[in-house]
């Protein structure tokens, strides 16, 4: 026997000593893994780490098309400590967990329209925001008119669920005073309208062209010298393009026409017709990626970056096709956002900084 098969076989043996030692003892190991990312997870704090400024976290950057990659519409924004969070789709409230954010923190909530899957995650979102969480008050939600109607449906399917909570955890953990959400209703704006002002944060509503879909509002926001305008679902619209005037960030929807007219054709060919259609009506109010680029363009914003993706891309090797051509609309960087990205932009500078928090 040569040296080398000789080595060979005592690297076999100890990786065969290995595979049998972490079967045999596969409990206990398995007891330490979980305890070591116990100890990680329930210690991870993002906030903590970010500087002064207005940071951006994508928790949701899906549509209403299923997708394993991507939940449905969810902005967290985050000024200075404060949490705030802009449409609370399904999958919402678990994303910002499991980017490290604390439900519990969230200060408030803006609706931009009342879709489904701009709304229903607010359930969950609403109950991890008041479980031993220290709130003492209801989740303040902030949403043109017709607000009121959603936050009453939600607190009464959840009416059940809070009195059994508090019943078995008892009202320090559970107070029942903070349970649920509060409608801030406001009027759809016939020009940019502040509708939150306070801690140095700004938050400007704004109405966008989503019909039939009537009230529909984007918002900007805006602290200590940073900017980030969040657009709903939109078509182009002028009145995205006047607020959006000069924003470090704008995210903004984005549906790829091409793509989308492709779904279409191959429903039609399996003889889901009724679904087929719905495929074609969404084309005509929402914005291609090359339409969005021209809204950023206009409005001279330093980076653009797509979320609501219809269709949703399962990859970023994907991108270009989706993109189709849109980064000669703009001079700047765009975005394709993907579930868990993060934008830091630091107080007073002009840095745009990216990372990911999942």
């Amino acid at each position: 026997m040569t040296r080398n098969q000789r080595a060979a076989l005592w690297i076999a043996a100890i990786i065969g000593v290995g595979v049998l030692s972490a079967w045999l003892f596969q409990r206990p190991i398995g007891m330490w893994l979980f305890d070591r990312a116990v100890e990680r997870g329930v210690a991870r704090d993002p906030l903590a780490t970010l500087p002064d400024g207005l940071h951006v976290g994508l928790c949701g950057t899906g549509s209403p098309l299923p997708a394993r990659e991507r939940a449905a519409s969810c902005t967290v924004v985050i000024a200075g400590k404060a949490m705030f969070v802009v449409d609370a789709g399904e999958g919402a409230a678990r994303n910002i967990s499991l980017m490290g954010l604390p439900n519990g923190q969230i200060r408030a909530l803006f609706l931009t329209h009342f879709h489904s899957d701009h709304i229903d995650g607010m359930g969950p979102m609403m109950l991890l925001r008041w479980t031993a969480s220290g709130n003492r008050s209801p989740l303040p939600v902030h949403g043109p008119t017709g607000v009121e109607g959603v936050i009453a449906g939600f607190n009464a399917a959840y009416a059940l669920d809070n009195g059994y909570r508090t019943a078995h955890h008892g009202a320090q953990i559970t107070p029942p005073a903070a349970a649920g959400a509060v409608a801030m209703s406001f009027d759809l704006p016939a020009s940019p309208t502040v509708v939150y002002d306070a801690g140095g944060l700004r938050v400007t509503a704004f109405a966008v062209d989503h019909r039939p879909v009537r009230p529909s509002v984007g918002y900007r926001f805006d602290y200590k010298g940073r900017s980030v305008v969040i657009s709903g679902d939109t078509a182009r619209s002028k009145t995205l393009e006047t607020a959006a005037k000069g924003a470090d960030l704008l995210i903004h929807e984005a549906l790829q026409p091409k793509m989308v007219k492709t779904l279409a054709a191959q429903l039609d060919k399996v003889g889901r017709k009724q679904t087929a259609q719905i495929m074609r009506d969404i084309l005509d109010y929402h914005a291609s990626p090359a339409q969005a680029a021209d809204s950023a363009r206009t409005a001279g914003v330093k980076m653009l970056v797509l979320s609501h993706v219809v269709p949703s891309m399962p990859s970023p090797y994907l991108d270009a096709a989706f993109l189709d051509g849109a980064e000669d609309h703009l001079d700047g960087p765009i975005v394709v956002g993907e579930d868990g990205e993060y934008f830091s932009l630091p107080a007073k500078g002009t840095a745009i900084e990216r990372g990911r928090w999942f």
